[in-house]
């Protein structure tokens, strides 16, 4: 379930970036930044790398993170970060992976889950990503008395 939750969060993380002030003037690669800008790196950018993921890199493929996030990324600890990194990241992080599994433990327990024929991917970004026509899912009971 953490390999599904990490790659789910790989591909459409909570948040689509991480705004930063720039408070002095900063050489990034060719470009020249000026102090006092706000700029909004996307996570995107990193969690949809070739160079960290692969050229797959835009399938869901949970087995990426079988030996852990640190062995998924080849230990670059900026190629994922859902929740920011360092003393900037969510506080929320652990709980909201642990409400997850939790959630998802009693719901994975009691039915099975196809997505409806007239579903259509489009995830997009209000504030955070999201599905632009809902999820329209199918839930069958598992057992006759749920």
């Amino acid at each position: 379930m953490t390999m599904i939750i990490n790659e789910t969060l790989r591909l459409y993380g909570p948040s689509s970036g991480l705004p930063r002030a720039v408070t002095r003037e900063v050489q990034l690669g060719k470009l020249l930044l000026p102090a006092n800008i706000d700029i909004l790196p996307l996570n995107i950018g990193l969690h949809r790398d070739p160079h960290f993921w692969g050229d797959d890199v835009h399938h869901f493929k949970p087995e990426r993170f079988a030996e852990g996030i640190a062995k998924a990324t080849n230990y670059t600890p900026a190629a994922f970060l859902p929740f920011g990194l360092g003393p900037r990241s969510c506080v929320g992080m652990t709980f909201a992976t642990i409400e997850t599994k939790v959630a998802l433990s009693m719901i994975l327990q009691r039915y099975t889950i196809t997505l409806s024929p007239a579903y259509v991917h489009s995830p997009i970004p209000i504030l955070t990503l999201r599905p632009q026509h809902e999820i329209q899912v199918i839930l069958q009971p598992i057992h006759s008395n749920a």
